[in-house]
């Protein structure tokens, strides 16, 4: 396991799109530099949040490169890269290895839903095409299958698999040998009251001076954690990140709208939204150019 974590709050940063629904750099750096001034520690790139799937190969790099070009001292850029292909997963870990990325984030493979077997040869081979730690990311609401704990305490075993984002609740455990990263909002005060590094986290795009103080005043993380539980729920008012792309246009931020299958939230969706900010006494400043 790595001696030291990559941050405690990590955003899953969305990507901002134009009015054509090509990628907005310039907004992606604004809103990279917000995040980084308002409680993050980093960022991941192009993970769930950042609608990797609706995105070539090219855009997707070219964020990397983007927040690896523009990181600040101290801050952390990790590059989600997973596949459901080892042999794209591999050459998107050594190119993103390349633009400088700080880790990789590795989905377990969607779909094809391999065996045990499997999954070992793939993150061994995985963690193989580069010099980074590799964090494994478990969210079986996404990709059909689970990683249980025993077999995390395997994959911990490879050299480089140092880190495990973990999206099933039920899973939240401390493992031997894994840096754990809580991969649900509501479950980051458990996550670090259980010793954990931290989160890769959504509502930070807009409450991220408050999950910093969740991170640093123990003291106050039942309370604040307690606060927060409206915007958690409506973050969950429909598929991720339709709902925190509408949290931060109602909040001034220009990020645009969604590519295909994703829609854009609906009036009930946004009443749910709107009032969740309203409840948590959020307000926000507009992302401004740089």
């Amino acid at each position: 396991m790595a001696s030291t974590s990559l941050g405690t709050v990590l955003t899953a940063v969305v990507t901002p799109f134009d009015q054509d629904l090509n990628v907005d750099e310039s907004a992606f750096v604004s809103l990279f530099h917000h995040l980084l001034e308002n409680g993050s520690d980093g960022v991941v790139v192009c993970a769930t949040t950042g609608e990797p799937s609706t995105l070539t190969n090219a855009e997707h790099l070219r964020l990397v490169e983007l927040a690896c070009a523009e990181r600040p001292a101290g801050a952390t850029v990790i590059a989600s890269i997973g596949s459901n292909n080892t042999a794209q997963a591999c050459a998107m870990t050594e190119r993103a290895t390349e633009l400088g990325a700080d880790a990789v984030l590795s989905v377990a493979p969607y779909y094809n839903r391999p065996n045990r077997r499997g999954l070992i040869r793939h993150y061994s081979e995985i963690a193989r095409a580069t010099d980074k730690p590799v964090m494994l990311y478990n969210i079986p609401t996404r990709t059909g299958i689970d990683l249980p704990n025993d077999l995390l305490a395997e994959l911990a075993q490879i050299d480089r698999v140092d880190y495990v984002k973990q999206a099933n609740n039920a899973n939240l455990a401390p493992i031997d040998g894994l840096g754990l990263y809580a991969g649900n909002d509501d479950i980051f005060a458990r996550t670090l009251d259980l010793g954990g590094c931290g989160g890769v986290l959504v509502a930070s795009h807009v409450a991220g001076p408050l999950l910093r103080q969740m991170a640093d005043e123990p003291a106050r993380r039942a309370e604040i954690n307690e606060r927060l539980q409206p915007l958690f729920a409506a973050l969950g008012v429909t598929t991720n990140p339709i709902p925190i792309k509408a949290a931060l246009s109602l909040l001034g931020h220009q990020v645009g709208g969604l590519r295909l299958p994703l829609v854009e939230a609906d009036e009930a969706e946004l009443e749910v939204i709107r009032d969740a900010l309203i409840r948590t006494g959020l307000t926000g400043s507009p992302v401004t150019s740089r």
